[in-house]
């Protein structure tokens, strides 16, 4: 429970982050536009003060054929004289102009003041044109320290309220994880004293009909108390792997269930195409054949059969299959669902389909369910190379 609230601390602290900052960048973003059309005014206005100085120095110098005309120059300006049909007459500008018309330009990084001189004025040029390069990286640069300062003082903002705001319920949760563990210890004692005389009992007498219901209903309480104490124990607990004979393991499975299967005449076959050891947890397996094993015999009709089959498949993978010829699922894309019941009349929690699905979607293991309502169901599970430590044979 602990690790899902910081889960929950995080991922809403992400999303409130996400959030607000697009609510105060906003701003930021007409801010950032605002300054860069500053700057492209102050670039305007100072590439008509070059001009400016340009004509100066040319009403200053006049029209002399006897001397030399040094055309003024500045730091990241360029100017140039052309004709009437844009020639050079002289120019320091090196790139082609953006347009031909008078006024101020844009081309890319570039900046052009176009303007018309008099008529045969100005060494016989008929425009002036200015350049320069302009750059919003100031601009940009300020704007992303801004905007990540933003991010960041919001992001702490948000995961420290969201704490505190989690506290009580984090108290909450913890009391109820120690309420849960405590009651699952006590349920434990006594269905093992259940199952312990009820086994004795079956020895010194002869077995009859109820005693078997009894043994019935112990081993069905047992899958559901195994599922809730790995539910609780799964984020605290490491399954560590080990090898396991994928055969012996599913027929002492199927052997657990037998009685559950006779009191309602049902037949659970197992068919094996192959024989092959697998190295994975078999707490996780125990849990993977249970909850299926049990479903099927749970959604079977009475003097029904459950075939169960383990065979190779065109990938060099096990596939277990376990068939069953029962109710059959309306729903089968929503029975990994937590809490998800079909029928409410039958006992369960819904839990044990998701158990199973949290295992496989972390294992090298792909589940396919089949199902067709009042036909019956299969689910199959096919283990992938990575899992088997021997040949299949």
């Amino acid at each position: 429970m602990i690790v899902e609230e910081i889960s929950f601390v995080r991922r809403y602290s992400l999303i409130y982050t996400c959030i607000v900052s697009f609510i105060l960048l906003a701003p930021l973003y007409f801010y950032v536009k605002h300054k860069i059309d500053m700057q492209d005014v102050r670039t305007e206005v100072e590439l008509k003060s070059i001009q400016s100085h340009t004509i100066n120095a040319m009403d200053t110098f006049g029209n002399k054929p006897d001397s030399t005309f040094e055309f003024p120059k500045f730091n990241n300006y360029q100017s140039g004289l052309y004709s009437n049909d844009f020639s050079v007459i002289f120019s320091q500008i090196n790139e082609p102009l953006p347009s031909y018309m008078p006024g101020y330009h844009s081309e890319g990084s570039s900046r052009f003041l176009i303007t018309a001189l008099p008529e045969k004025k100005y060494f016989f040029a008929n425009y002036l044109i200015s350049k320069t390069t302009i750059s919003y990286t100031d601009i940009l640069l300020e704007a992303s320290v801004i905007a990540f300062g933003i991010i960041i003082l919001i992001l702490l903002l948000s995961f420290y309220f969201l704490n505190s705001f989690s506290l009580p319920f984090k108290r909450v949760n913890e009391k109820l994880d120690e309420f849960i563990k405590e009651s699952m210890h006590e349920m434990n004692t006594p269905l093992s004293i259940i199952n312990v005389n009820v086994d004795l009992f079956n020895s010194m007498h002869e077995s009859n009909k109820y005693l078997q219901r009894i043994k019935s209903a112990s081993k069905s309480l047992s899958t559901i108390y195994n599922d809730m104490d790995y539910l609780i124990k799964q984020n605290r607990v490491e399954y560590k792997d080990e090898i396991i004979n994928l055969e012996e393991f599913v027929k002492e499975r199927m052997e657990y269930f037998e009685l559950i299967c006779q009191l309602n005449n049902i037949t659970m076959t197992l068919h094996r195409a192959t024989q092959t050891q697998i190295f994975f947890n078999p707490t996780k397996l125990q849990r993977i054949l249970d909850n299926t094993l049990s479903n099927a015999i749970k959604f079977s009709h009475k003097n029904g059969k459950i075939n169960v089959y383990i065979s190779k498949n065109e990938n060099d993978g096990i596939c277990l299959t376990i068939q069953d010829y029962g109710q059959g699922i309306k729903h089968p894309e929503k029975i990994t669902n937590r809490y998800y019941r079909e029928q409410e009349n039958k006992n369960g929690f819904g839990i044990g389909m998701n158990i199973v699905k949290s295992i496989v979607d972390k294992s090298d293991i792909t589940m396919d369910i089949q199902s067709t309502y009042l036909k019956g169901t299969t689910v199959t599970y096919i283990f992938n190379k990575s899992l088997l430590i021997d040949k299949v044979v």
